[in-house]
């Protein structure tokens, strides 16, 4: 069976193509809009770790919506949550058996509900799997102790291809760099760099 998993390069999606790969011929896929190359970063991780990689151009218009309610809110969780509903939704649409996510127990954003995901189920005739959705923050961090290595740091320091980089990008274009600090906390993202 087939599985595209949304990729973005970090430990998270990572962990989860190692967890779903006994079971399906896995697909690493990224979503981008065309703002930045940063895509690449992904397509770079995917071949360190031996799977497969495909790239998935969306909608720039869900970008430009998700920067204008990131403005409006004052911080990013509905916008980047705007855009990985849009990323499933065209996932969902490209032909295989079973799509998948990153997404953990306790993450605040991107989230999907159980009847978000049984309705992109229905729609598409696609199975949606969350594989960490039953791990916790400590309990993946154990599990990519174990079995990733991986560079971790701020946001702007680390080069991954997930919805944020583009947003980011985006906001910087068009209000500036110091525009960015403005809606986006400090937090620190992980990229992969070898599988153990």
């Amino acid at each position: 069976m087939e599985l595209g998993l949304l990729y973005s390069g970090g430990k998270d999606s990572t962990l989860a193509a190692l967890l779903l790969e006994e079971f399906y011929d896995v697909t690493l896929v990224t979503a981008h809009f065309g703002i930045s190359d940063d895509w690449k970063h992904a397509r770079e991780t995917a071949e360190t770790v031996g799977f497969a990689f495909d790239r998935l151009e969306c909608d720039p218009d869900v970008a430009h919506e998700a920067v204008e309610r990131i403005r409006e809110d004052g911080y990013p969780r509905n916008g980047i949550q705007l855009v990985h509903t849009h990323a499933l939704e065209q996932l969902a649409g490209r032909g295989f058996d079973a799509i998948a996510d990153g997404t953990r127990r306790d993450d605040r954003v991107p989230t999907i509900s159980r009847a978000q995901a049984q309705s992109l189920e229905d729609r598409h005739d696609v199975d949606y799997i969350a594989p960490l959705s039953g791990f916790g923050r400590s309990a993946v961090d154990r599990l990519v102790e174990a079995r990733l290595d991986v560079t971790a740091g701020p946001s702007e320091e680390i080069n991954r291809a997930d919805y944020e980089a583009e947003l980011r990008a985006l906001i910087a274009e068009q209000e500036g760099p110091g525009a960015i600090a403005e809606y986006f906390p400090d937090h620190d993202q992980t990229s992969v760099t070898n599988v153990r």
